[in-house]
């Protein structure tokens, strides 16, 4: 694996999700350049309250250069995005988080979205957390109807009844007792976060902590 690694990185070395810079180190989750640059969320400005969950850490602001990558990774299809982007997620959540979880899940695209894309963003992202902090990630959620683009809803109001009733549990899902992380790539309103943290508790989760790549505004 890693030798197929080594030489898709000489093939097509990798780029600064955010400049789009090949990269010195192709480790690195981004370029030296950028990292004093990108709208960084420090301290509280880094949190804010989701219903039915205990916290919501997001490691940077939804400015021009972040949503330009995130709108590369998601509807350009530069899934390898997926990859530095939750290597900034996963020291996010492992400097607010400190003690881990015992749970990493994602909320799912719906079928219809994910025939149309190719891959889901959240999931990509969630499972690569996991791995980066050895925390076991898997599917806990179902999109039970394609709703649209959250991002093209205005109103805060327009967008909770967007996510009404749109998540389901998988059959059989059972997380008594368990500290269960939610990863999406962006939170505005909170209204899908907050939907599917409510499932979570339904399933028992003792407590839920969702994590984002970008947080789009205020409360």
């Amino acid at each position: 694996m890693r030798v197929r690694e080594g030489l898709l990185d000489l093939l097509f070395p990798p780029k600064c999700p955010y400049c789009q810079r090949v990269l010195d180190d192709p480790r690195a989750p981004l370029c030296p350049r950028c990292q004093p640059s990108l709208p960084w969320l420090e301290g509280r400005a880094g949190e804010r309250r989701i219903d039915f969950a205990d916290g919501c850490f997001s490691p940077l602001a939804y400015g021009e250069l972040v949503r330009e990558a995130i709108h590369r990774y998601k509807f350009s299809r530069v899934r390898a995005l997926g990859r530095p982007f939750a290597a900034v997620m996963a020291q996010c959540l492992k400097d607010r988080l400190p003690e881990g979880a015992g749970l990493i899940c994602w909320a799912p695209l719906s079928k219809e979205r994910l025939r149309e894309r190719g891959f889901d963003q959240a999931e990509l992202m969630a499972r690569e957390v996991g791995r980066l902090l050895s925390i076991p990630a898997g599917p806990v959620l179902v999109k039970m109807r394609d709703t649209g683009p959250q991002s093209e809803l205005e109103e805060d109001s327009a967008r909770r009844a967007n996510a009404r009733g749109a998540y389901a549990l998988l059959p059989g899902t059972d997380l008594t007792g368990k500290r269960v992380v939610l990863v999406d790539d962006v939170v505005t309103s909170g209204s899908t976060l907050e939907e599917c943290a409510a499932l979570l508790r339904q399933a028992g989760a003792e407590q839920v902590f969702c994590l984002t790549l970008a947080r789009a505004r205020g409360d």
